[in-house]
């Protein structure tokens, strides 16, 4: 019988990025307030022609010059981040990598558990049409208004993901738990481009939504906790990833210590949030960053606001590390252009409207950008 899971993954972010000990700095607050009490040093700041198309498009690309097309019958877009109301932000990946014209594209969306419905969904349909591959791409922006709570937990990225049956680097385990609640933690209105969120709250919903997933994982037949050797958290910061696992090991009745989270910390650390791609972005730290985990079992903990959680399992395959590609995101994230306080502030509170022809300015060195609005349509264009 077939397994299904993750063949590839592939990260990218923006092209500037904003030290936290500036806007520590700026805000009047002891910086060690954001690397200590967040778990975060940078984050990841959109240049003017960068969005959550550009990013996707980007991950995407650096795994299929590795994979190709063929095979390819679905794109999977999951953000909270969309550029558009009606059209997907997929159509647009999907013009912009020139994929065939015979798949599925859709957009999915509910908060940052939006990528893991993504990847469940590539599954259930893997087990029907088992040789067809499924590209999921998930790709993100935080943006809190300036000065608020949660403005030091802003950040970018995207993770692209191959989905297949028998997979080169992690297998998805069937069993699975979920929780669902309607709670108001966090929400961004149609007419804001800030999210709201109340901080409290949302950190009770989190908790609330994985000790209900977890219980129900058990009660569907996951799993004991000393069965898992490594944990993956939903990461809006990194902190409130420590925060989960210490409340599920006290929950579980688990003696697993701290230790097995910091691999998965590294790019989160300097990306900043990234909503839905925060999970994945850790799962490619620690595959990238542990070069022992063929057979280890995955615990993987999908949150979004609203709300709603998920806990599944997943096995390293034996062999991942020959399929692990770790130079893109590391050269990436070494090259980012830093930014200064005034420059971030600018960005962040410039707001195209969709009724204004405009073009945006050349900044980004990446593949794609979003080259601007004519006749209330994005505009998008391969650099090279």
């Amino acid at each position: 019988m077939a397994s299904f899971g993750i063949d590839d993954i592939e990260l990218a972010t923006t092209h500037y990025a904003l030290d936290l000990e500036a806007l520590a700095n700026a805000r009047g607050v002891d910086p060690a307030k954001f690397e200590l009490g967040l778990g975060q040093t940078r984050m990841g700041v959109p240049a003017p022609d960068e969005d959550a198309v550009t990013m996707a498009a980007t991950a995407a690309a650096r795994l299929l010059e590795r994979t190709g097309t063929e095979g390819i019958r679905q794109l999977l877009f999951a953000t909270e981040t969309g550029v558009d109301q009606s059209k997907s932000g997929g159509m647009f990946v999907h013009g912009l990598l020139g994929l065939p014209s015979n798949m599925r594209v859709a957009e999915i969306k509910q908060a940052c558990y939006a990528g893991t419905v993504a990847l469940q969904t590539a599954i259930s349909s893997l087990v029907r049409e088992p040789d067809a591959k499924v590209l999921v791409v998930m790709s993100d922006i935080a943006r809190y208004e300036l000065d608020s709570s949660g403005e030091p937990t802003q950040g970018a990225a995207a993770v692209a993901m191959l989905v297949t049956a028998n997979p080169r680097l992690v297998e998805i385990e069937a069993e699975t738990g979920m929780y669902s609640a309607d709670v108001n933690d966090f929400w961004r209105p149609n007419d804001s481009t800030t999210a709201i969120v109340d901080g409290a709250l949302s950190l009770t919903a989190y908790l609330d939504a994985l000790m209900g997933s977890w219980d129900d994982y058990r009660a569907n037949g996951g799993h004991d906790i000393a069965e898992i050797d490594r944990f993956l958290y939903h990461q809006p910061f990194t902190k409130m990833a420590r925060k989960g696992h210490r409340k599920l090991v006290q929950h579980a009745g688990g003696e697993v210590g701290e230790e097995v989270l910091e691999s998965s910390f590294t790019y989160n650390r300097v990306l900043g949030n990234s909503y839905g791609a925060s999970i994945y972005s850790a799962l490619a730290a620690l595959l990238h960053h542990e070069d022992d985990l063929a057979g280890k079992r995955i615990g993987f903990y999908s949150y979004g606001s609203g709300s709603i959680g998920e806990y599944f399992t997943g096995t390293v395959v034996p062999g991942y590390a020959e399929h692990v590609h770790v130079e893109p995101i590391q050269t990436e994230l070494a090259t980012r252009e830093s930014i200064d306080f005034d420059r971030y502030v600018e960005l962040h509170e410039t707001v195209l409207p969709s009724g204004t022809d405009v073009e945006t300015e050349r900044v980004t060195t990446a593949p794609f950008r979003f080259s601007g609005i004519r006749g209330g349509a994005r505009q998008y264009e391969r650099t090279a």
